[in-house]
């Protein structure tokens, strides 16, 4: 056990120990003060396991919301508008083949990057060429190459997108400035992105 797990696990005990106290001093019964510990460490419990899987309850809650009409992405004209997320920042629904995502748009990101299982499904071909090291926030991680057929986002649309493919991304898919260049204009305003499409030429 480390030096911080000690601290942890004494501060954790001298928690208990005044929680336990001030329910005394209380006079509660036994009963009474068990059932009290039993429902903060309840609470605890629903509060870790929301924070641990916010993204996936982040998810459900949009697809709720699209369902009830209450979409955080919305066509005007030709124009696609996003708002912000709680967490700050912009997801898109994104089809890739025909296959629907969900997908983080990021300028920090040069390239469009998909987790295996999307580029599976979406039958996008990684196994030609080398793989490319990447420099993510985590650290430089090895990614195979491929191409999108068809990217749209609501009515925006492109062709030949390349992409990268990783494990380490785990199920995070991105869309990268390979797809933000290929638009007549991208801009926030406040807290909505609104992506508009190429000028006829």
């Amino acid at each position: 056990m480390s030096g911080d797990d000690m601290v942890r696990l004494l501060m954790g005990v001298g928690v208990l120990v005044l929680a336990l106290s001030a329910l005394s001093l209380r006079r509660m019964s036994f009963g009474m003060i068990v059932r009290s510990v039993l429902g903060w460490v309840a609470i605890i419990a629903i509060v870790y396991a929301a924070v641990l899987h916010r993204d996936a309850i982040e998810a459900v809650l949009t697809d709720l919301g699209d369902r009830a009409g209450l979409s955080d992405q919305e066509m005007v004209g030709d124009t696609v508008r996003i708002r912000q997320s709680p967490n700050g920042h912009f997801y898109a629904r994104v089809t890739i083949n025909g296959v629907e995502q969900r997908m983080l748009v990021d300028s920090g990101a040069t390239i469009t990057a998909l987790s295996e299982a999307t580029a599976r499904a979406a039958g996008i071909d990684t196994s030609g060429g080398f793989p490319v090291l990447l420099t993510t926030a985590n650290g430089t991680i090895a990614a195979q190459r491929g191409i999108a057929e068809r990217v749209t986002v609501g009515s925006l649309a492109t062709e030949d997108l390349p992409v990268v493919v990783s494990a380490n991304f785990g199920d995070v898919n991105v869309i990268g400035m390979n797809f933000l260049s290929r638009l007549g204009s991208w801009r926030v305003e406040g807290r909505t992105l609104i992506l508009e499409p190429p000028t006829a030429r």
